[in-house]
């Protein structure tokens, strides 16, 4: 337990006191939890960050006028009092300082409270937009208090680690130019110069390759970052990062470096010892479980199925470029209704699969599929051992263009892990990802757009592709997974100029477009740029997976809602005429102010 320094409002935090102190004189300060009052006697609950203690008011015992303002406390008022900690004739064993009370000789009331718009306990009667309003309201309650200190714990372990690894924490700017690759910007307008704009960094790539020229070696931020773009349980519109960079690294390096990293978190915070991190090329993971992020703690791998489903007049499958089914082990008693509830919930417009065939394989050893009318029983037993299936074991097997099939097999995947109860949140299997493509062609812009980010090298035994085949270029790149989330990647970065310049050329930049966003990097190069590679990972997913979660919003003081609003300070907001014409816009949509 922490230990408060003496001060005026407390001599004890409200979680310390124990039978030790028995018949001390104490003085504590905090927030009314509860009142009990019973007319002759008054029980409080007094709360603070640390803790609850009881506090007793005796009508005998406690002074006239003191026990009359304990009568009239109301909930979370902000109360100091002194007394003598007693021991209490019923203890309550679920909070540590159970076995004592204090019996409160003086009472000062600090600030009286209007009633909360919701009870401020573990199991509360808010929703979460009315709790998001009150957020510091929230933030008394052990859930949320606990994730934030959660939090500052791993972001101590991750700080003390790197420093340790010699790495030196050196802050970027927020102020920078927006560049055109990645997410929407978040823009920001100058006063002082007229019709120009800064942009919030997306993240520090650009500053920490200049660290890296500037000689520094090591690098390491916990960063704030922005980005414009559509939300979900796991994004934010700012969000932080561990921001790292190595000179003179290659992949290798730099995935040992941070398997240490991750490996000592998983240790220090939850007690876990992990030894492996596995590694999946991006085109294995694509194959195998339909994303580049898959959950390893269970199987439920992929199998195509088109030689062996194809060519038997069942046109749902004959007309399709890939078949492709997972098996779900020991689920051939699931219900019709239970397969119906999967069938109608693949057709969801969010899935946008058109049907789901299964196969049972009976204990019985024989098979029940819902195409037995165009499959023999020997057609399906064929299936079963391409796919390894085992008596008792379910297949379910989807169909359609092969990226989106693939997609929507994944989320099934994923869907049956959840009603199985096999994402074990104390289970940690920790992947990397690597051998990304380069480059991705984008129809609708007609380019080539960068996978990661333009300033990723290509393999070097790829760079000869660049000119003849760009699109099977594969990039010096890669994503560490844990349990199913992307927590982090990076990339090998190109550190000579001739072939940052070609690279922005292959992205359609032209010339003067690359000079003008990324001048002052190119010019870096021309001074000595060492070999340099990094990572970044999201803190904020980061916390929430190590405590056994995976929506972000809670580990987050003062979140944004779906729509990216502070609904506590009611932000974005507008702006009056005067402060728009400072910065030389216009708008039809001001503040009357």
């Amino acid at each position: 337990m922490f230990n408060i320094y003496f001060s005026m409002y407390r001599t004890h935090d409200c979680g310390t006191l124990s039978l030790e102190q028995l018949n001390q004189t104490v003085t504590l300060s905090g927030w009314v939890q509860k009142n009990r009052n019973k007319g002759f006697i008054v029980w409080v609950d007094l709360r603070d960050r640390y803790g609850i203690t009881q506090l007793i008011f005796d009508e005998k015992r406690t002074p006239k006028k003191v026990f009359e303002t304990a009568q009239g406390l109301g909930r979370e008022f902000v109360i100091k009092v002194k007394g003598e900690v007693i021991e209490r004739e019923a203890k309550n064993s679920k909070i540590a300082t159970g076995d004592v009370e204090v019996l409160v000789e003086e009472l000062t009331v600090l600030n009286v409270s209007k009633i909360p718009p919701f009870t401020i306990e573990n199991e509360t009667d808010g929703g979460e937009e009315l709790r998001m309003q009150y957020r510091y309201l929230d933030l008394r309650r052990n859930p949320l208090k606990d994730n934030l200190l959660f939090r500052h714990k791993v972001n101590m372990a991750v700080r003390n680690y790197l420093s340790e690894s010699g790495f030196v924490d050196v802050e970027t700017p927020c102020l920078i130019k927006s560049t055109p690759e990645g997410a929407r910007d978040f823009v920001v307008p100058s006063r002082m110069n007229e019709g120009q704009f800064y942009a919030l960094p997306q993240s520090p790539q650009t500053f920490k390759q200049l660290l890296m020229v500037g000689g520094l070696d090591k690098y390491f931020q916990i960063v704030k970052c922005f980005r414009d773009e559509d939300l979900r349980s796991d994004r934010q519109p700012e969000f932080t990062q561990i921001d790292c960079e190595m000179a003179f690294v290659e992949q290798e390096d730099i995935l040992i470096q941070f398997e240490g990293l991750t490996r000592h978190l998983i240790k220090e915070i939850k007690g876990v010892e992990v030894s492996k991190f596995p590694r999946m090329t991006y085109n294995e993971a694509i194959k195998n479980y339909g994303n580049d992020k898959p959950d390893i703690r269970f199987g439920m791998c992929f199998t195509e199925l088109n030689e062996l489903a194809q060519g038997k007049g069942f046109e749902v499958f004959d007309n399709q470029e890939l078949i492709v089914g997972i098996v779900v082990p020991g689920a051939s008693e699931m219900s019709r209704k239970q397969i119906d509830e999967l069938i109608d919930w693949v057709k969801r417009p969010q899935i946008g699969a058109k049907g789901l065939v299964y196969v049972k394989c009976n204990t019985d050893g024989s098979f029940k599929s819902s195409v037995d009318k165009f499959f023999s029983p020997e057609d399906l037993k064929a299936w079963a051992v391409h796919c390894e299936a085992k008596i008792g074991d379910l297949i379910l097997i989807l169909s359609g263009e092969t990226k989106t099939t693939r997609t929507q097999l994944s989320s099934l995947r994923m869907e049956l892990a959840e009603r199985l109860d096999l994402r074990n949140p104390n289970e940690f299997a920790p992947l990397w990802i690597t051998d990304f493509p380069l480059l991705e062609w984008d129809d609708e812009s007609n380019r080539y757009h960068a996978k990661h980010h333009p300033f990723t090298a290509p393999k070097p035994e790829d760079i000869e592709l660049l000119k003849s085949n760009p699109e099977s270029v594969k990039a010096n790149a890669y994503d560490l997974v844990l349990n199913g989330n992307e927590i982090g990647g990076g990339s090998i970065r190109i550190y000579d100029q001739t072939l940052q310049a070609f690279i922005f050329d292959l992205l359609g930049f032209t010339k003067e477009e690359a000079t003008t966003q990324f001048g002052f990097l190119m010019n870096a190069f021309q001074y000595g740029a060492p070999p340099h590679g990094g990572i970044a990972f999201g803190l904020d997913r980061l916390v929430a997976i190590l405590g056994g979660e995976e929506t972000i919003r809670d580990f987050i003081a003062f979140p944004k809602n779906n729509s990216g609003r502070d609904v506590m300070i009611d932000a974005p907001g507008h702006l009056n005429k005067d402060q728009l014409s400072e910065l030389y816009l216009k708008s039809t949509a001001v503040s009357k102010k």
